[in-house]
């Protein structure tokens, strides 16, 4: 691979979503979401969704969380963190990161009832056409000991 080649992650594989669903989560999980935008949003995949004159990335990014949030708050979703992202201060210097958020889901079968919703996956298009790149990490808490 050279240093312009770089493997893109924009959905789950179908043998990630299973070792998800393998881990038997209980209680409530938190996403940690890294996404990296297009200059210019590629709205190829889904042209029903195009807007009339070319947007950033960053833009269709926000028209995906425009139409997100209702089904994540039905869900028992919540938005826990959503910020600039940037280089790592620990980490491979060439990657960097537009966009960080945390999502809280009540469980692993909210979060998978909220991800198949299809009026959600109506308007997933947004977010194919804003991300570059992107990771997505399940996290469960541990007990703080005292």
């Amino acid at each position: 691979m050279t240093e312009f080649e770089f493997n893109r992650y924009i959905d789950p594989t179908q043998r990630a979503g299973m070792r998800f669903i393998q881990r038997g989560i209980e209680g409530s999980i938190v996403m940690l979401n890294l996404m990296r935008f297009r200059e210019v949003a590629d709205y190829t995949a889904n042209p029903e969704l195009t807007p009339e004159n070319p947007i950033s990335g960053a833009e269709a990014f926000n028209r995906y969380i425009e139409h997100t949030l209702p089904f994540l708050r039905e869900s028992g979703g919540e938005e826990m963190f959503l910020g600039d992202g940037g280089e790592f201060l620990i980490g491979p210097e060439e990657e960097r990161w537009d966009l960080v958020m945390m999502i809280r889901q009540s469980s692993a079968q909210s979060f998978l009832a909220f991800s198949s919703h299809q009026d959600y996956i109506a308007g997933i298009g947004h977010r194919t056409a804003a991300i570059e790149d992107s990771r997505l990490l399940p996290m469960t808490e541990l007990p703080i000991s005292k």
